[in-house]
């Protein structure tokens, strides 16, 4: 009969533990994230080159 190779059960459980630990990390980020979208402006869009007021509108 062969031995149990204890290495590799407790390489085994620690990567369970790691990946537990890695989902909850995950699920507690996720509402955060969720309600805090970064949008990038555009590269032609008024925000992005610090003009202020209505783009559509000539600046005086």
């Amino acid at each position: 009969m062969a031995t149990p190779n204890y290495g590799y059960e407790k390489r085994q459980r620690e990567l369970a533990k790691k990946k537990k630990k890695e989902e909850k990390l995950r699920a507690k980020q996720a509402p955060a994230r969720h309600g805090s979208v970064y949008v990038a402006p555009e590269p032609g869009d008024a925000s992005a080159s610090g003009e202020s007021g209505n783009p559509a509108t000539p600046a005086s």
